[in-house]
């Protein structure tokens, strides 16, 4: 496979007195690329290389590491193709750059699919330049030499390590066309290799942004209006001062902080203060009323998102004609590191210590905050204690700049496990209509899903086409405001559309009297992919064969961020109605594996988040406040409550795809037409409520 560089655009390349090899690789973003939607293939984030004297070889990430792996994976990427020794491999994770890295911007599982053939061109660069330089020393021919873990090799035996070859290799020119390796010749690539943070992590040395320590800095913690949109009236800052550490109380429009000598005392500081709130537009409202605004909006046709042929009429004159209403709450990130930053705002420059997938977004913020250029606003990235897109937004950056401004010293802005909860970015809350036709054969001839929700951000996606090949089909939608702010969560639309669709084809399965796995299997013409998927996890679970009495199987498999996945979930359902789920098999075709254990954590990870969203999480909304508060009124899953995960991933030589998102969309509708497959009774609404399956 050839890969040709653009010059200008893509690479350049600097040569360090006594620094060895220094590559520096630049993709500039494309303008209204948005995160969440598919890719162009030319969207990726840029890498540094550089090879010391030593023969280390040190990669530069630009991506955040919230758990998911990338601090392993895309140096895997680079050093494959530059046939580096793993073992004197180093990274560092890069700062906030306007430009240089492109999108440093990390969700939608796009970090490896949109880097793989930029660090590959990377790794395979600086490999060439080292061959060329190896001959050139020798006087051999360039044929003769092959590079292999850390040195050039020439055919006579002799050879020299990269260290010894990077100051000369930086003086050459750039080749403009690099050879890639065969995929069958990967050494790196493929292997189950640990997470490179796994022992600080153990160790305690790992620095998530809760660890930053600045000299002199300060914290602060911040009592925000508890209803979305409100204000600060009026406060009595006099109790609060009067805490022993507290320094100052400052006033943020929407909040008020404390500023204290430690998080204790800002904490007991922020119990004492007085505020009266302005509490705006949405004092009254709550999710009775949320949810009837959505019902009322379903019952006439919205926006048409995507269509083909005539899905009404197709309906209206079906032989079976299927109808039902699916409803998805509110739900929150919950992550386990709640949200914080440092920053330590000078006269002309700031500097900020942040756990945020979104660097860049970080930097403007605090630009447009202080009036500064960006060039004047470092970003460092820390470890992130979760993320599942919480962390692209940056409004717990703000509060730390606004502070550390106001006080001019460092601030640490930490918040509460309460505030994390009620002052979150949700995932909305939808309301699906569905309608599906049977033709007397039992096979289907219409489709229509009418969605109604708070926000166009993945209010169709996953749902838009059916992936399934239905003659006519339409979707359409209404947006609602509902103050309730709405961000990015774990595989955005998919993450309940998938729920959406494959219960509601389940459903079609059922009525037809067909398998549902054959039903699918036939319909699944225009996704080979996806097919396969399902194909193997099915023979993987055993569909067909029985299963002990009381235990039913559910399938389901769903296409997304450039990757297909199907799960099979066993449950049995007690008496009272609790669910227990006792096996998940799952087939993931994400194209080229770069390292197997991630995309089997990934696929676990996916797994246990689905649970919690599908069993037991629901934020719901009164007097324009979150109820929910903490763990105890929205609960995670137990230990004791995971299921076995079997993960079977799919040999392929298809496009790349991602693997952080994809785990979860098929996992609610396996789980739940396994609960029909056991008990007859569908789930039509999140989360699943024991009342609802309690025999009488």
């Amino acid at each position: 496979m050839n890969a040709t560089l653009n010059r200008r655009d893509f690479i350049k390349v600097s040569s360090l007195a006594g620094s060895g090899l220094v590559l520096g690789f630049y993709l500039p973003s494309k303008e209204n690329e948005s995160l969440f939607a598919e890719p162009l293939t030319d969207f990726s984030p840029n890498a540094f290389v550089k090879i010391d004297p030593t023969g280390t070889v040190t990669i530069s990430v630009a991506k955040s590491e919230m758990g998911q792996g990338v601090r392993t994976s895309l140096p895997m990427i680079v050093a494959e193709e530059l046939e580096a020794d793993w073992s004197k491999v180093k990274i560092e994770q890069a700062d906030a750059h306007p430009t240089k890295y492109g999108s440093q911007g990390t969700g939608g599982s796009f970090s490896v699919r949109g880097s793989w053939q930029m660090l590959r061109q990377a790794g395979a660069t600086a490999r060439e330049m080292l061959l060329t330089a190896a001959a050139q020393s020798w006087n051999a021919d360039r044929s003769s030499c092959r590079a292999e873990k850390g040195f050039v090799v020439h055919s006579s035996g002799k050879k020299l390590s990269y260290g010894d070859l990077a100051d000369a290799a930086g003086k050459l020119p750039v080749p403009t066309s690099v050879q890639l390796k065969d995929n069958k010749d990967f050494k790196i690539l493929g292997k189950a290799i640990p997470k490179v943070d796994t022992p600080e992590k153990v160790n305690g040395s790992a620095m998530f942004g809760s660890d930053v320590r600045v000299k002199g800095m300060l914290f602060s913690s911040i009592e925000k209006c508890p209803v979305f949109g409100g204000k600060v009236k009026s406060f009595d800052a006099a109790k609060a001062k009067a805490v022993s550490g507290v320094k100052d109380v400052v006033n943020l429009e929407n909040g008020v902080a404390v500023v204290a000598t430690s998080t204790y005392a800002a904490f007991k500081g922020r119990e004492a203060l007085s505020i009266t709130w302005d509490e705006g537009q949405w004092a009254n409202q709550k999710s009775e009323s949320i949810k009837k605004m959505f019902e009322d909006a379903v019952k006439q046709r919205g926006s048409v998102e995507d269509y083909d042929g005539d899905a009404e009429g197709a309906f209206a004159s079906a032989a079976t004609k299927v109808e039902a209403v699916y409803e998805v709450p509110f739900a929150a990130h919950a992550t386990m590191e709640p949200m914080n930053c440092t920053a330590h705002v000078q006269s002309d420059r700031c500097e900020i210590w942040a756990p945020t997938q979104s660097p860049q977004g970080a930097q403007n913020e605090a630009a447009r905050i202080l009036g500064l250029p960006l060039d004047k606003i470092t970003v460092h990235v820390t470890l992130l204690g979760g993320g599942f897109g919480r962390r692209l937004q940056s409004d717990y950056v703000q509060d730390a700049v606004k502070v550390s401004k106001a006080v001019n010293a460092p601030v640490q802005v930490m918040w509460k496990r309460e505030d994390d909860m009620q002052h979150d970015w949700y995932r909305p809350a939808t309301y699906n209509l569905m309608r599906g036709g049977l033709d007397k054969n039992g096979s289907p001839v219409a489709w229509l899903h009418r969605v109604a929700g708070p926000s166009s951000r993945g209010l169709v996606v996953g749902g838009s086409t059916p992936q399934y090949k239905i003659p006519n089909f339409m979707i359409d939608s209404h947006i609602k405001e509902t103050g309730v702010p709405i961000g990015a969560w774990r595989s955005v639309g998919p993450s309940q559309n998938g729920w959406v669709v494959e219960s509601f084809i389940d459903e079609l399965a059922h009525a037809s009297k067909k398998d549902p796995y054959e039903f699918r299997r036939q319909l699944l013409t225009r996704s080979p992919r996806l097919k396969r998927a399902l194909e193997v996890a099915a023979e993987k679970a055993g569909w067909g064969k029985p299963l002990p009495k009381g235990i039913g199987r559910g399938i389901a498999a769903v296409e997304g961020f450039g990757s297909s996945i199907a799960q099979v979930a066993e449950v049995s359902v007690q008496p009272d109605g609790t669910v227990k789920i006792h096996r998940i098999v799952a087939a993931v075709d994400c194209g080229p594996v770069v390292n197997p254990n991630t995309i089997e954590a990934q696929i676990e990870s996916a797994v246990v988040y689905a649970m919690s969203a599908s069993m037991k999480d629901e934020i719901t909304i009164a007097r324009g406040r979150v109820v929910q508060s903490n763990f105890h009124d929205y609960s995670m899953p137990m230990i004791n409550e995971m299921p076995k995960v079997e993960v079977h991933i799919i040999p392929s030589t298809e496009a790349i795809g991602g693997i952080g998102e994809p785990g979860l969309p098929p996992f609610a509708p396996a789980l739940c037409n396994a609960i029909f497959a056991a008990t007859g009774k569908r789930i039509r609404r999140l989360p699943i409520r024991p009342e609802d399956l309690k025999k009488a």
